[in-house]
């Protein structure tokens, strides 16, 4: 524990391979959901600040996009590249692996500070973890060793304890009344990108990004939100309209419903979609869709 009287802060990024939980880990521990979270792998494409204050301590989590070994597209390398930059902001590294994985060595090159945790134990038996926790200890000096199941919340208190330990003694970096350094808009967007991930099959989600064009703040009505769905074929924007547009009114409902959770108030939310051919692929077209 912390010496009393005495504040902490610091940097805290979490980090691993797609699909490992590393935003489920987050969510828990602000007790908000800020990072989309969904059963397909590459979900995350940015970086996620959230913020967890207490009295003694302020915690800047930094949950990032998981490591492509081999990028595909201009995307991927700038999804890397986001990563990256989380591991050298950081002051403590969280690095998530599944039971029997064997942690990726190029999340250690920056030599910091690092706590493994081996997510997902619920499905293992727990004297299977005690071979792999013995070999990742002859790979690199870890902090800690933590077992945990982030989606059972188990082991997760203890975690949230020991990364306490590591904290350096700084003032807060952020206001201690905030949750978060990005606009409400960002996170309509991702909600809605989430819930493509959910509704389609293997390709739609990867080639769709959202791009709110217009918030608007209505006083005595619902706020008006108009989001553009971008596709790179006119062949993806038809399977994402659906049969009478019954696929694309079904993704709207889910996410009207859960921004308006989010943002704790009523919304009316209007969904286009526009094909931007190889927008994955050109660096030009990424910076100008927010990437």
């Amino acid at each position: 524990m912390k010496e009393k009287n005495v504040f902490h802060c610091g940097y805290v990024s979490i980090v691993g391979k797609p699909n490992v939980g590393k935003s489920t880990l987050l969510n828990l521990f602000l007790g908000e959901k800020l990072s989309a979270v969904t059963p397909k792998p590459q979900t995350t494409r940015h970086k996620i600040l959230g913020i967890l204050n207490d009295k003694n301590y302020q915690i800047i989590f930094l949950d990032t996009p998981g490591l492509i070994l081999e990028p595909k597209y201009k995307l991927h390398e700038l999804m890397n590249k986001t990563l990256h930059l989380a591991l050298q902001d950081a002051d403590l590294v969280i690095l998530m692996i599944e039971p029997q994985e064997q942690p990726e060595l190029k999340f250690l090159d920056y030599k910091k500070d690092t706590i493994l945790v081996i997510n997902k134990i619920d499905l293992v038996s727990k004297d299977s973890l005690l071979p792999l926790i013995d070999s990742v200890q002859k790979v690199y000096d870890f902090k800690e060793i933590m077992p945990i199941s982030a989606i059972k919340k188990d082991g997760t208190g203890e975690l949230l304890e020991c990364i306490m330990k590591y904290l350096p003694k700084n003032p807060p970096y952020y206001p201690t009344d905030i949750l978060t350094d990005q606009p409400e808009k960002f996170f309509v967007s991702e909600i809605i990108r989430e819930k493509i991930f959910e509704e389609y099959g293997q390709e739609i989600p990867y080639s769709t990004t959202v791009v709110i064009e217009e918030f608007k703040e209505r006083e005595g009505k619902k706020d008006y939100i108009r989001a553009v769905i971008y596709v790179e074929r006119i062949s993806q924007k038809i399977i994402l309209i659906g049969k009478k547009g019954e696929k694309l009114k079904r993704v709207g409902e889910r996410a009207r419903k859960e921004i308006e959770v989010f943002l704790n108030r009523g919304v009316f939310l209007e969904l286009w979609i526009k094909p931007k051919k190889k927008w994955k692929d050109n660096l030009g077209m990424l910076k100008e869709l927010g990437y």
